[in-house]
């Protein structure tokens, strides 16, 4: 299973089936109110008028600096990038969705501009250049070291461990990208693309057809003649 479909499986398992929900457009003529009022996530949701003042107050300022923005897009489309079923995280507009993060639980804030400014200073040591600027190679070169820290968990009454031992000096590091990647999952799988990357299809009309021939068959059943013009076919 590549890294794409193991996020994919995570966020399946742990978003809740209202976020998904409201993640659906409705026909509501008052639909550009709403867009006006939309999110750092991309879902529109009906909130309080508290809850929309909040919001109002932290989309009228900015905590990360333009490099900051800059390497975050980066980090993120390394995290989920774009592929041939749907865009990338910076598509789905998750930088936004950080930068709303950050100013709304404030405990992040430290964490996520520290590790930023390590993720420069690793970068340049190695390739004397802020890690926005490297190309994909060397940025991957970094990520690599940060990305998949050793972990032992239990198989069949064994410890199994998975990962990569941590190289001296990468703690901060992986702490970082391990909060850069839970932010950058989060904010993917509760947009419009990355619910449609799911899969999720929402509350829609189907047919029931009855139960298929070869199930029928299985346990030796079959529909009477009525049953199949007035229960199992439309």
């Amino acid at each position: 299973m590549d890294r794409r479909k193991s996020l994919k499986a995570i966020a399946v398992g742990t978003l809740s089936a209202g976020v998904l929900l409201d993640a659906c457009k409705s026909d509501n003529k008052k639909e550009p109110e709403a867009k006006a009022a939309e999110p750092a996530s991309g879902l529109t949701l009906d909130r309080a008028e508290e809850e929309k003042k909040r919001e109002q107050e932290l989309m009228s300022t900015t905590f990360f600096t333009p490099h900051e923005m800059a390497t975050i897009t980066v980090l993120a489309d390394i995290i989920i990038p774009r592929d041939a079923i749907s865009g990338s995280a910076s598509d789905a507009k998750v930088p936004d969705f950080i930068e709303f993060m950050v100013k709304d639980q404030p405990e992040h804030q430290v964490p996520m501009r520290g590790g930023l400014r390590w993720l420069d200073v690793e970068s340049l040591k190695r390739f004397e250049k802020p890690f926005k600027d490297c190309d994909a190679k060397q940025q991957i070169n970094i990520v690599d070291d940060i990305a998949y820290p050793e972990i032992t968990y239990k198989e069949n009454g064994k410890d199994v461990k998975r990962g990569k031992p941590a190289k001296p000096g990468m703690a901060q590091g992986i702490a970082f990208f391990s909060l850069m990647r839970d932010l950058t999952t989060s904010g993917f799988y509760t947009s419009q693309i990355g619910v449609k990357d799911v899969g999720y299809a929402g509350n829609t009309p189907n047919k029931w057809n009855g139960v298929p021939d070869d199930v029928l068959k299985q346990y030796g059943l079959a529909y009477t003649e009525k049953e199949m013009k007035e229960c199992a076919k439309y």
